[in-house]
């Protein structure tokens, strides 16, 4: 009977330590979450100040010195800087919301990913002619991991080319991200923002993901989403 009762009082203590375990994981994830989008914050209003308030105070220069000499190359120069404003804020304003995703579904809005990657590196991209739109959030959720996939690999690779592979199975839909760069070891990479980032949106559709990597060959990642 005591042996009984010790059994029953590990198996509510290991139950008890695993839900505290959760508890703090969830905590953490919440942290990260929040400085990230403190940080995507920082980032935009430092794009704003920066560029697109000095690219207006340069416009406003121009304007107030545009006479009948100078008007030609004035012209020039202001429509440069109109572009580029236009430029910056489609930009700032993807990176808060893919609007366009919900019109276009995730297909489409993917093939403008990829031709905005072009000029930086190699992307190939597949997506199985029996993949069916998604709701919009988990549409979202898997555009912003392929984003953010597409940005790292950018950033701290020394990959040429990344492939993008979407394919539609009777229970789920699997997304197969692949760059053939410097690659990193899952178990002791520090785990920054850019991983976490990638694993807590898949979580969030309820999805499951596995790294395949590769040291000096490139990194894959598998993720599953419930159909």
């Amino acid at each position: 009977m005591l042996a009984y009762r010790n059994f029953i009082k590990r198996i509510i203590q290991e139950k008890d330590a695993q839900y505290q375990a959760e508890i703090e994981h969830q905590k953490e994830l919440t942290s990260e979450n929040i400085k990230g989008q403190e940080d995507e914050r920082k980032r935009i209003a430092i794009t704003v100040h920066d560029d697109i308030g000095n690219r207006l105070n340069i416009l406003s220069l121009w304007l107030n010195n545009l006479n009948a000499e100078n008007q030609g190359s004035s012209k020039k120069i202001i429509t440069s800087q109109i572009t580029e404003l236009i430029d910056s804020t489609r930009n700032i304003s993807h990176s808060l919301y893919p609007v366009n995703l919900e019109k276009l579904g995730l297909a489409l809005y993917l093939q403008e990913l990829v031709t905005n990657l072009s000029y930086r590196i190699n992307v190939s991209l597949y997506i199985d002619s029996s993949y069916e739109r998604k709701d919009i959030f988990t549409e979202v959720q898997i555009y912003r991991v392929i984003q953010e996939f597409t940005s790292n690999v950018i950033k701290h690779s020394t990959a040429s080319e990344v492939s993008i592979y979407i394919k539609k199975n009777p229970k789920h839909t699997t997304v197969i991200l692949t760059d053939n760069g410097q690659s990193f070891d899952y178990e002791t990479a520090n785990k920054g923002m850019g991983l976490k980032n990638i694993e807590s949106r898949i979580s969030s559709v309820k999805g499951f993901h596995k790294w395949k990597n590769k040291i000096g060959k490139g990194s894959r990642i598998i993720f599953n989403i419930p159909n």
